[in-house]
């Protein structure tokens, strides 16, 4: 059996041409050619992300005397957030990501492909060889064998197929590209001489500068008290933990101290994510044991109540000595005036952006709560106001420049309820919800340097964000 050796050969001819039009034409439509490029690596287009959250002000007003009212809120919602062309450019983005993956796709499936042609190749120069060997005619054994080898080539024919589509699918997706430049063009000449990123560079700026005056402004009046943020669970139903709220934002150490009367142990873990890790603390052992959680850090220095007495402490860390001490002249002590929960909270220290305080009650005021302003240097009481407020009425309290507020209880549905204002000897009721997570406060401190207040809630430690109401003068006013 003899078969025409020009028909074959016409067959290998042509699948030649195609593997030479596959090798040459398609890896430079996918980015095959020379080393393979990953879709992408030439050229990312960035979207700006949201800066973190910050200061905000809302419903900005003129008071009669020309003065500007802000309301400053912590924190605040990211300020281009909502704006349409970042939501433009965000769909842009999310549409190039999908091209993006569409092109990886396809280059890895054409990258996989193509070497399955070259490998095919090495077996079409085999038989092209034998092929031009024969002398006119083949063998029946010849013709078996070559055509057992051309059968290896049949699934080329499917190759061949999904390259077209593919081909077609390029087409489609450089369409695509070129309507993506198209929109992404036109919404920067809409924006003018900046670019988007340009443009939040230039809002963040505006965010810092805010941020930094509301610092420098520091005070304003509570108007809200964030949901709670638990920041871990650890030791008995009561306690205190705290940061100094006169360190550099580069000291981020936490203290904690377990326990409400007679403890001495007191923990200092060298950051917050040590502090929730539970690990790189050191411990300070107090020459004297405390009464009560209303202990503050100041300054490097620890004020607490020394146990069974009116006498304040203060504890230096470094030098681990105590470095004064001093009677607070009338005090309760002793579970004398403490406040709804018990537990020897008679007296509260407290630092706001204005220094350091002290809550208790003397038998003087009738069980009323007593505010003093004290020298941290001394511990003598500088000046004193009676708020006119049964202490034992109160769950806890905090102080916000130099305004005392005191929450109606200690348990579920608690609210800040009351507020003294140390500037005009003056009170007023106030109902700002408070949401008591855990049920059961036994420590409720403010910290100026981070706009935060410190809880410890049925041995969980919490964290509240708060918001207050800012009056701002504009230049030149006094």
């Amino acid at each position: 059996m003899s078969v025409p050796l020009l028909k074959i050969g016409a067959v290998l001819s042509t699948m030649a041409m195609v593997t030479n039009w596959m090798s040459q034409t398609l890896p430079s439509l996918v980015g095959l050619n020379g080393t393979v490029s990953r879709a992408g690596a030439s050229e990312k287009i960035t979207l700006f992300q949201s800066p973190e959250e910050g200061w905000q002000l809302y419903t900005s007003a003129q008071a009669p005397d020309g003065k500007c009212i802000c309301t400053a809120v912590i924190p605040a919602q990211s300020t281009c957030s909502r704006d349409g062309r970042s939501r433009e450019l965000r769909q842009l983005m999310e549409k190039v990501q999908n091209v993006s993956q569409s092109m990886e796709v396809l280059e890895l499936r054409t990258y996989r492909d193509l070497q399955y042609v070259r490998g095919m190749e090495t077996l079409m120069r085999s038989l092209d060889a034998r092929l031009r060997a024969a002398d006119g005619s083949l063998s029946a054994k010849s013709f078996q064998e070559l055509k057992d080898r051309m059968a290896e080539l049949l699934p080329l024919s499917s190759v061949l197929e999904q390259y077209k589509a593919d081909t077609r699918t390029i087409v489609r997706l450089r369409e695509e590209v070129r309507n993506l430049s198209g929109s992404l063009a036109a919404i920067q000449e809409e924006m003018g001489a900046y670019g988007y990123e340009d443009l939040q560079q230039r809002v963040m700026a505006l965010e810092a500068r805010l941020h930094a005056c509301a610092q420098k402004l520091g005070c304003g009046k509570l108007t809200g008290v964030s949901n709670p943020i638990t920041i871990r669970a650890m030791g008995s139903r009561f306690g205190s933990w705290m940061t100094d709220t006169m360190a550099p934002s580069a000291d981020s150490r936490v203290w904690y101290m377990d326990g409400y009367y007679k403890g001495r142990r007191v923990l200092e873990f060298r950051t917050l994510g040590d502090f929730i890790k539970g690990q790189n603390f050191i411990q300070h052992l107090l020459p004297q044991p405390w009464a009560g959680t209303g202990h503050v850090v100041y300054n490097g220095s620890l004020f607490y109540n020394k146990y069974q007495s009116n006498v304040v402490v203060k504890y230096h860390f470094r030098s681990r000595s105590v470095l004064v001490q001093r009677n607070l002249p009338g005090a309760g002590y002793n579970n004398t005036f403490p406040y709804s929960w018990g537990g020897f909270s008679d007296m509260d220290f407290m630092v706001d952006e204005s220094g350091l305080w002290a809550v208790y009650t003397t038998n003087q005021n009738a069980g009323n709560i007593v505010v003093s302003r004290l020298d941290p240097h001394t511990l003598e009481v500088v000046r004193s106001w009676d708020t006119g407020y049964p202490k034992r009425s109160a769950g806890e309290a905090f102080m916000i420049c130099g305004v005392l507020y005191v929450t109606n209880s200690h348990l579920a549905g608690a609210k800040v309820y009351f507020a003294y204002f140390t500037n005009t000897s003056s009170y007023e009721y106030t109902d700002v919800p408070f949401h008591n997570q855990y049920s059961h406060i036994s420590m409720l401190d403010y910290n100026p340097r981070e706009r935060a207040l410190y809880t410890w809630n049925n041995g969980h430690q919490v964290l509240y964000n708060v918001t207050l109401f800012h009056v701002i003068s504009t230049a030149g006013d006094p």
